[in-house]
């Protein structure tokens, strides 16, 4: 089965071994065997502690941590294998087809955030933001922009039609790892939600001090990020990086992104417990594809 690059799933879970099922994690990092209940009948509040727990790596990493949501999705190792399936079962079908010049379209490589919570909370890696300031790596960025500049030139003359039908057979064999629904919608709104807690709040206010004593003027971290000076990818100004550099050494000073992530952390349980059933439901959907991913 050839390897695929084509991406079905953002890097947002922990990359175990294929086949060693989801590992889930307390808050104190060591691993904890026993699964959450996957009981369809547990719900509502009495279950949180049937709820899988954050686990932070490398205290200094944001990149290593990991929120309570990625027990109930698939691994990076684990969407690949799924996507790698069905690039190969399409492929497959289009040459039944009688299009066996049928072109994809390329595959886009990483960039930036190699995780769900790398990038999630900001910046944070100080090397990188001396000579990139908000930016991926040079080398991320180039060869996206040469993947998004090559685009798809499918020159087999493939109707629309057989391409459907390929993709509706393929959905049929090997499903996507894509999260449930109920899933997107409580990472959605765990992170929303989490911005307004007072202690994130107060978090944000003690940065924006910091920053203002440094000479820049932002009320939250993502202020910064998100300030449109920096928003042209093929341009890193002095400016940039030098308020990225004082952002870093702020958000440690006023310990902004573990706070956050604590925060959302505990609204993210206290989410999933009431709406347990569907999470072990989506848990156990995710388990089924890559399974089915395994036997092709």
């Amino acid at each position: 089965m050839k390897l695929s690059l084509r991406a079905v799933l953002p890097l947002t879970a922990l990359a175990f071994s294929i086949g060693a099922g989801t590992v889930y994690y307390t808050v104190d990092g060591s691993p904890d065997a026993q699964r959450p209940n996957l009981d369809v009948s547990a719900q509502g509040p009495a279950a949180k502690a049937q709820v899988a727990k954050s686990y932070v790596g490398d205290p200094d990493d944001p990149a290593t941590w990991r929120l309570p949501i990625e027990a109930y999705m698939a691994t990076p190792v684990q969407a690949r294998v799924v996507s790698s399936a069905r690039d190969e079962l399409f492929d497959q079908c289009m040459q039944e087809a009688g299009y066996p010049d049928w072109k994809p379209a390329p595959d886009l490589p990483q960039i930036g955030g190699k995780t769900l919570t790398d990038w999630r909370y900001g910046i944070h890696d100080a090397e990188l933001a001396s000579t990139r300031g908000y930016h991926p790596a040079q080398g991320e960025q180039e060869a996206y922009d040469a993947a998004m500049t090559e685009g798809a030139v499918d020159e087999s003359g493939a109707p629309n039609s057989a391409v459907s039908a390929c993709a509706t057979k393929v959905d049929s064999d090997v499903p996507t790892v894509q999260p449930e629904g109920i899933v997107q919608q409580v990472s959605g709104e765990a992170f929303s939600e989490s911005r307004k807690n007072s202690e994130v709040v107060a978090a944000f206010a003690k940065w924006s001090a910091c920053m203002t004593g440094k000479g820049y003027s932002y009320k939250a971290p993502m202020d910064a990020n998100d300030d449109p000076r920096f928003a042209d990818s093929t341009e890193v100004s002095r400016l940039e990086i030098d308020t990225a550099t004082a952002d870093i050494n702020c958000r440690e000073e006023a310990d902004v992104t573990r706070t956050w992530f604590d925060v959302e952390s505990e609204i993210q349980r206290t989410k999933i417990s009431t709406h347990l059933k569907a999470f072990n439901l989506a848990a156990e959907t995710a388990k089924q594809a890559v399974a089915k991913a395994q036997a092709v």
